[in-house]
């Protein structure tokens, strides 16, 4: 069962595939030949991934380079402790390790905030079984029993009908006017006809018309298929099996941040070992106490050269940019995605649903005496016909042109399409309301189909243009179902009013086909011989709206005589039956009247007679129908060409209807082709990667086409946003860069593989999150610029303090030991104080109004790049050396002042230098905080726009005074209460920061100007 017959079930005769299967058609299998095959492949279910443990999914959160670094540092601070607790001559050091303590305390909770936003794991494989069926009619030992879709086996015969869900996949060998809706699994937008032939050589998906597959739905008609794949084989399966195969790789954020760690634990490295030398050369160490004073200094270069709030500021800047963008409709599941979506080049989406409305419409009616469009997208019933030459006339303005020869030619038309059609349309009432309400529509509540959306079009086009009254005037007495061989569906019907009028035969079908059936023509409201001439120019037409992506229906009917009905009365006729034959949707018709025939038509009679019956039809004319474009889109598109993103549909639609859409929706220019998944097929990969460097419409391509693609795109350097709303996309979606899917229409399986998900399910929705995707990194940039220049001070600042330590005067003559120039847990608190508050409200910073109209950075851009690190650097420096000017103004034997030890004490002296310089680096990095918001625009444009920054401010200034000023708190942190010209110095010498900044901002637009 396993031979190469299996290999595509679709090229070969149905007697091979039952031969290949060991099976009887006729009876299926019998009970215990399928408890063996149930043994053999396994439950008919799709493999799910293993769940991850909570404690697992939190422990995740801790794989970041920034964080290896900050653990690093927690480590050597407790073995500093240790030492310096365990050494007599330290006097037992801090009763606690404060600075390995407040480190783990933000990275525990850092973590628990990406856990609770992040909890939601991956599902997709999961919501991939729960798609199939739960039941299924199976043919077994001759009787038709309902199993559990787990239970099907290969080889098994599978009963479908209307409303069924497909519970495997299958080769069709009989089917009566089976459609099937493949949607979520090809892209295709219509339901697709199935027929048992063998195809003649092997097909797309979308194009193997006697195979069915797991997880699709019939819409009409009936059949019988042979099982030949099941769980994991089947197509559903294989796009788990992709899904499964696909690995996540880490956002443009991510890889940059792990960067930037590796620097910063490089430089901390570097410093550390150039200080330890520089202290080795000068002053050697001559004790054990000397050696641990310089381990704690090393460690204090760490605390001060790593942000300790940077994963946790980022986390928090990157979830309320979740929760601004969830009220615009796009939720997103990774943190991460918010500022990859900002950097997005390319958008790839899928046509149907997402582009379009997934409503198909009715837009132009050709008859013999015109043509007209009908206004109105979607399943509401609310529209006008227009001549085509026209572009605003209204009903009474079409019948003044043109007479009223043409709207009656166009209900004429509708009202055949309407009547020939097993579809409905009703008001769904979203609470209680009048029946009028619900009749009228007038109610709270929205539009519902029933049946074939196709067929569901032309019953709204006949409402807005009134050709539903007449379609209400007959009732149906007999149904000719469509077939895919015969391309037409008929339904006998007869009046219903006063009027002495005959039956009718209204038939519609494929135009071609149709007008085969046709000798006579309505013309001008008068019935005439159709002539060769008239052939030619319907054919014409036929091909102008196919060209144009339309799907055209032909609309023809003819009297029925008394004596014909007779001739299909079953042989006991009698009174009018309370159900039609065809159909059990006699409620939307009209009650018979008295003039009806009370006759009873035999199913079998009229369905044999339907060659004759379908025979000297009356052509009426014809529709074209599409699935219209969101009118929203375009004006999306167009932002996103602004902003340089480029837009591309990937789609399983035909490649005509691709090109349409795409074209009137500014994808691609009117008229360009669309790329098909046969010829990407045939391509190798530089053929392929130039495709796909210029080609924006892709149609008829299977779900490992649109995952090449996407590959394709990325291997480019290509940012990729992936939209889609069908199993089918899911693949793609997990792989893009930024996943997109759709929240109202999509699948389970993609919506679980997306990142974000369109609530709304609107492509513009895409755009406003790329907006604010790209004010989140500008955001993450300040509040960066701000954290490592803040950083790189403190560096430089006991950098200088140490190295220069003799020339200002924190070192004196004859003193044992190494002095640091700040305490290790006063930078701590300086991290806590200035980095956590102010860096967390420049995430929330104002966007510009210049977003979308620059292009998207480069994949190969740096987060921090080469100015910044000029400027972050240059800031670092000033801030250092202000720093350590109010200390050398603090102490005895400096360079710029030589106070007198003699009446404090050099132990109170450096005490109350180190207050001075703790503040004043404190200050220094508050008006950091207001230089940082730009690296062009002065500091005092905007300087109030946002409030959270000046508050965070006062709240940091409120606390370093009570740090100084609250008795045991300058104890904890050593301390000193200053006097007032102390407070004027360091305002004056931190307030130097922002000059600087300011002064550098001005030379750099001086050069800009020469350059330019």
């Amino acid at each position: 069962m396993n031979g190469p017959v299996l290999k595509d079930p679709s090229i070969v005769g149905v007697d091979q595939v039952a031969l290949a299967l060991n099976v009887d058609p006729d009876r299926g299998l019998d009970e215990a030949e399928a408890a063996r095959r149930l043994d053999r492949f396994g439950p008919n279910e799709l493999a799910g991934a293993p769940p991850v443990p909570a404690w697992r999914e939190f422990l995740q959160q801790f794989k970041d380079p920034l964080v290896y670094l900050l653990l690093a540092a927690t480590a050597i601070s407790l073995v500093a402790w240790v030492v310096e607790r365990s050494h007599p001559a330290s006097g037992g050091g801090e009763p606690l390790p404060f600075d390995a303590i407040v480190i783990m305390i933000i990275l525990i909770l850092n973590a628990a905030l990406g856990y609770a936003q992040e909890a939601k794991a991956e599902r997709a494989v999961d919501a991939l079984a729960s798609m199939t069926a739960p039941h299924a009619s199976v043919l077994r030992g001759g009787r038709v029993v309902s199993l559990e879709t787990s239970r099907i086996v290969p080889g098994d015969v599978v009963v479908l009908a209307e409303g069924d869900s497909v519970g495997a996949d299958g080769r069709l060998f009989q089917a009566a006017g089976l459609r099937v809706a493949e949607a979520s699994l090809t892209g295709e937008s219509l339901p697709v006809g199935k027929r048992p032939g063998r195809l003649d050589q092997p097909k797309a998906l979308g194009d193997r018309t006697n195979m069915v597959f797991n997880g699709t739905a019939v819409t009409q008609g009936n059949g019988r298929m042979i099982v030949t794949s099941t769980g994991m084989d089947t197509q559903v399966g294989k796009i788990a099996d992709m899904l499964a195969d696909t690995q996540e790789e880490p956002t443009p954020l991510q890889k940059e941040m792990a960067r930037v760690s590796k620097l910063l634990g490089l430089a901390v490295c570097l410093i550390a070992a150039l200080v330890l030398a520089a202290l080795a050369l000068m002053e050697g160490f001559q004790t054990t106490q000397d050696l641990i004073d310089s381990l704690l200094m090393a460690v204090s270069l760490a605390v001060a050269a790593v942000p300790e709030g940077l994963t946790a500021i980022l986390t928090v800047v990157l979830a309320l940019g979740v929760q601004r963008m969830a009220k615009h409709h796009a939720i997103v599941k990774k943190l991460s995605s918010v500022e990859t979506l900002g950097s997005a080049s390319v958008i790839c989406s899928d046509k149907t649903g997402t582009l379009t409305r997934n409503e198909m419409t009715v837009e132009r009616v050709v008859v013999p005496s015109g043509q007209v469009r009908i206004t109105g997208t979607g399943y509401a019933p609310e529209g006008t016909m227009q001549p085509v030459e026209a572009s605003g006339s209204d009903d009474q303005q079409l019948v003044d042109a043109f007479g009223s020869s043409l709207a009656e030619a166009v209900e004429e038309t509708l009202m055949v399409g309407t009547i020939a059609n097993d579809g409905d349309l009703h008001w769904q009432v979203d609470e209680a309301e009048p029946d009028s309400q619900a009749r009228s529509g007038s109610g709270q509540g929205h539009w519902q189909i029933v049946g074939d959306p196709t067929e569901v079009s032309l019953i709204v086009a006949a409402r807005k243009v009134g050709a539903d009254a007449k379609a209400d005037s007959y009732r149906r007495l007999a149904e000719i179902p469509f077939t895919s061989e015969r391309k037409l569906m008929s339904v006998l019907a007869a009046p219903n009013d006063d009027n002495e009028r005959e039956s009718r035969l209204f038939c519609k079908g494929a135009p071609d086909v149709l007008l085969g059936r046709c000798d006579r023509i309505l013309d001008g409201g008068q019935v005439r011989p159709m002539t060769s001439a008239d052939r030619e120019r319907i054919l014409a037409q036929v091909s102008s709206l196919s060209a144009d992506a339309y799907r055209t229906l032909g609309q023809a009917f003819r009297p029925v005589s008394d004596q014909e009905l007779s001739a299909l009365a079953e042989a006991d006729a009698g009174e009018w039956p309370s159900s039609t034959v065809g159909t059990d949707q006699t409620d939307r018709l009209p009650e018979k009247s008295q003039h009806a025939p009370a006759i009873r038509l035999s199913a079998d009679k009229v369905i044999q007679e339907s060659t004759r019956l379908e025979s000297n039809l009356i052509w009426t004319g014809m529709v074209g129908i599409i699935d219209p474009p969101r009118t929203e889109v375009r004006h999306a598109v167009d932002q996103a060409h602004k902003a340089g993103i480029r837009t591309i549909m990937i789609t399983g639609d035909h490649p005509l209807t691709a090109a349409r859409i795409a074209g009137d929706l500014g994808i691609i220019k009117p008229g360009q082709p669309a790329c098909t998944g046969e010829q990407l097929d045939a391509m190798d990969s530089d053929q392929l990667r130039e495709t796909t460097s210029k080609v924006s419409v892709y149609a008829r391509v299977a779900p490992e086409h649109k995952l090449k693609i996407v590959e394709s795109l990325q291997d480019q350097g290509k940012v990729v946003a992936m939209t889609g709303d069908g199993v089918n996309d899911a693949p793609a979606v997990k792989t893009a860069d930024i996943g997109v899917a759709m929240g109202i229409t999509g699948t389970e399986v993609t919506k679980e593989s997306a990142k974000m998900i369109l609530a709304d399910d609107n492509f513009a929705t895409i755009v406003q999150a790329v907006r604010e995707g790209r004010g989140i990194f500008d955001n993450i940039r300040k509040f960066l610029r701000y954290l490592l220049s803040s950083n790189m001070g403190e560096v430089f600042t006991v950098f200088g303090g140490v190295v220069f330590a003799g020339l200002l005067g924190i070192s004196q003559p004859g003193m044992a030991g190494v002095t640091v120039p700040l305490l290790a847990t006063q930078l701590l608190w300086i991290n806590l104080l200035t980095d956590a508050a102010p860096a967390l409200a420049m995430g929330v910073d104002p966007q510009t109004d210049d977003l979308m109209d620059r292009p998207p950075r480069s994949i190969n851009d740096r987060v921090i790049d080469r100015d910044m690190w000029v400027d972050i650097v240059y800031i670092g420096l000033v801030m250092a050396a202000v720093t350590l000017i109010g200390m050398d103004m603090h102490l005895s034997g400096g360079l710029f002042t030589d106070r007198s030890v003699q009446a404090i004490g050099h132990e109170a002296q450096i005490r109350e230098a180190r207050t001075m310089g703790f503040t004043i680096l404190v200050f220094a990095q508050l008006f950091n905080a207001l230089a940082s918001r730009s690296s062009r625009k002065s500091a005092f444009l905007g300087l109030f726009s946002n409030p959270w920054l000046w508050g965070a401010i006062g709240v940091s200034i409120l606390l370093q005074l009570l740090v100084i000023y609250v008795p045991f708190l300058g104890e904890a942190f050593g301390t000193v209460p200053l006097q007032p010209q102390a407070w004027l110095e360091c305002i004056a010498l931190a307030s130097l920061v922002l000059v600087a900044s300011e002064l550098r901002k001005l030379f750099n637009w001086a050069v800009r100007r020469v350059r330019a």
